[in-house]
């Protein structure tokens, strides 16, 4: 199966598009990334004791979370891409049964049926 409709062209395009835009949020995440750090180089060592230090290490901590899921979020991308060319997109990988198109129009990257879910 390859999906909603059962044409893996439209699917690959979907999973381009959207593995096009991770990279982007990817690249510019890490940016801001790099910009938390140089800036906790540039404060005092203190977090206890210097407000802005806190502020940056926290900012650094959030940014530093959506990295991690950005990159979780394309390695998803990346199988379902490898499922398309297998051949095996949409098919639950654990009952083998089709994943209905609704759940896969909502979450493009499951790799299991609701009810394996």
């Amino acid at each position: 199966m390859t999906g909603p409709g059962g044409s893996a062209g439209p699917v690959r395009e979907r999973l381009e598009g959207e593995r096009r835009r991770t990279v982007r949020r990817l690249a510019m995440l890490r940016g801001d990334y790099r910009g938390f750090v140089e800036a906790s180089r540039d404060t005092n060592a203190d977090d206890e004791h210097d407000p802005e230090g806190a502020t940056i290490a926290f900012e650094r901590e959030q940014v530093g979370s959506l990295v991690r899921s950005a990159e979780l979020h394309l390695e998803a991308v990346d199988a379902a891409l490898g499922r398309v060319a297998a051949g095996t997109y949409g098919v639950c990988t654990v009952c083998g049964r089709p994943i209905a198109p609704e759940r896969l129009q909502v979450r493009p990257t499951a790799r299991t049926c609701v009810a394996c879910a």
